[in-house]
């Protein structure tokens, strides 16, 4: 294998000890009420705070995916560009992303497929100190085991360039996408409520028309609702809280929402 990009955030947003990083996530999956009579999702959107803050919203869709493992083999993960400016979105050099849990082998294929989108550029840098990725890996681990990634870090992407570009990749049964985003941030409670509720409504409405004072994650999330429109999957909220809820005072509150795409059989 060649060159790894580093875990940089652990110890700060989870745990960088493995045991204790697969005991809390364990507790979290444990807590979270899965529900077996729902279809496995082809997508989620989750939270990607730190854990204490959106581990129990990220839970609640992540043991959605539970009966997905060995079914899984590639996970294409976009989120937002918080540390380096992101013109239209990039991916990563290297070849494998490393967690504490173990390290994650990059699909270089489908990176090489991306590659090919005028507004996709290369940059190890943007990947480096990225957290919006890097906190989904124990979570993906710990329910699917082994697959693959195909990490994307986005910045103003259309949602016709985000919808082509999951386009690219979006496979059959054997690919999961994740899209990695919180909602409102900084926010009095009751405010960040109101403002979150309309977001989930217009996430569960497939209308891709987010800013990112509503969703951090606005240019991933409405190009994966182009693509759910696209092949008629609809969108469930699952889990909509904010640290209000979980470990933060309610006087500046970031929101949190978790969201399964299934085939809609309605």
């Amino acid at each position: 294998m060649g060159a790894t990009r580093p875990a940089a955030v652990a110890g700060f947003f989870y745990p960088g000890d493995p045991a204790a990083l697969a005991a809390e996530v364990a507790s979290y999956l444990a807590a979270a009420r899965g529900d077996g009579a729902k279809p496995a999702p082809k997508a989620i959107i989750a939270p990607h705070a730190g854990y204490i803050y959106s581990g129990p919203i990220a839970a609640s869709v992540y043991a959605r995916l539970a009966p997905l493992r060995g079914r899984v083999r590639r996970v294409v993960l976009a989120g937002p560009a918080h540390r380096v400016y992101v013109a239209g979105a990039a991916i990563p050099n290297v070849d494998a992303f490393s967690s504490p849990l173990g390290a994650v082998r990059l699909d270089r294929a489908a990176l090489e497929a991306i590659a090919k989108l005028a507004f996709v550029e290369v940059s190890d840098r943007a990947h480096a100190q990225e957290h919006s990725l890097e906190v989904h890996l124990p979570f993906l681990q710990s329910v699917l085991g082994d697959f693959s990634l195909v990490p994307v870090v986005v910045g103003d992407a259309s949602p016709d360039e985000m919808g082509a570009l999951f386009d690219r990749v979006w496979g059959g049964d054997e690919t999961l996408v994740v899209v990695s985003s919180d909602l409102s941030h900084y926010l009095p409670y009751r405010a960040a409520q109101d403002r979150d509720t309309r977001t989930a409504q217009a996430i569960v409405g497939l209308e891709a028309r987010l800013i990112p004072d509503e969703a951090c994650g606005a240019a991933p999330i409405n190009g994966l609702l182009r693509a759910a429109r696209a092949r008629n999957l609809a969108a469930e909220l699952v889990d909509l809280r904010n640290s209000g809820d979980t470990a933060g005072d309610r006087s500046r509150v970031v929101g949190y929402g978790a969201f399964a795409f299934a085939p809609n059989h309605g």
